[in-house]
């Protein structure tokens, strides 16, 4: 008996050192996995990196500084890496009071191009802002483009004629923008689609222009590509492994975290998918 009462003290003991030598082991694997996708990630955004320990932003706007500079990293690569590419920024009355003459380069360093600008949202929605900004826009040079944020549950037509009823197109404008982002909470989304194709006709029947739709990727993907691919698409993912826009896209929105001077906060940022003569081309009715 004296014997049989060691045993279960021994394997209590056994059993111990193991799960405590199995816990030191995965800790190592994990800890060196770290460093390994640590490494990677410092190699990949190398340049921003570097970009980012010569030049700090002082305005955080709400980010971290952990934040902000993961923001500026990637803002510096993927720019750096479109050198050839085309620039440009999106905004709306939420960017206050807009001093055009100094938004002309993000951080410094790289020019921008084009803006598109919020005309209008739902059936009787006009951006307070946009009058304003679609004159300063042209006064400094600024290719333009206005954008309609498309309502799920209001009429199409009525939303349609907001917009015509707002937006005046000139020589060298980009063709009107479809915004879409939400699901419809009263409607099934063959009506949304419907109310789509309704918005893009009538806005295309008066300006002779095939508007561009902007959405993110998944709802893209998820509701738009197949029924809507005759038309050009502008992209929004801020996905920071995301390198360079697929082919089919006419104009990736890769950040909404970006610095501008003149402008208070911080705006989208914008790669024009082509040379400059298919930028150019794109302006054409």
């Amino acid at each position: 008996m004296p014997s049989s009462n060691k045993r279960p003290a021994t394997r209590k003991k056994t059993a111990k050192k193991n799960n405590f030598t199995l816990a030191k082991s995965i800790g190592y694997v994990l800890f060196f996995c770290a460093i390994i996708i640590v490494s990677l990630g410092i190699y990949q955004f190398k340049d921003g990196v570097l970009y980012y320990l010569g030049f700090k932003t002082n305005s955080l706007d709400g980010l971290t500084k952990e934040e902000r500079a993961i923001a500026d990293i990637r803002i510096y690569e993927v720019l750096s890496e479109h050198k050839d590419f085309i620039f440009g920024m999106d905004v709306s009355e939420y960017q206050g009071n807009i001093d055009w003459e100094k938004a002309q380069k993000v951080e410094d360093t790289f020019s921008l191009s084009f803006a598109f600008i919020r005309a209008t949202a739902g059936k009787d929605k006009v951006d307070s802002k946009f009058a304003y900004n679609w004159k300063e826009a042209k006064k400094n040079n600024f290719v333009r483009g206005a954008y309609h944020y498309y309502r799920p549950n209001e009429n199409s037509i009525l939303q349609a004629n907001n917009f015509i009823q707002t937006v005046q197109l000139s020589s060298g404008d980009f063709p009107p923008v479809l915004d879409i982002e939400k699901l419809p909470k009263t409607q099934s989304l063959d009506s949304l689609k419907l109310g789509l194709k309704r918005w893009l006709t009538k806005v295309e029947a008066h300006y002779k222009m095939k508007p561009i739709i902007y959405s993110g990727e998944s709802y893209y993907n998820d509701f738009l590509k197949k029924e809507f691919s005759d038309y050009p698409f502008w992209i929004a993912n801020y996905n920071i492994w995301k390198k360079k826009p697929e082919k089919e896209w006419f104009m990736w929105q890769f950040t909404e975290k970006a610095k501008v001077e003149g402008i208070k906060g911080m705006i989208d940022l914008n790669v024009f998918n082509g040379d400059f003569v298919k930028f150019i081309e794109s302006t054409k009715p």
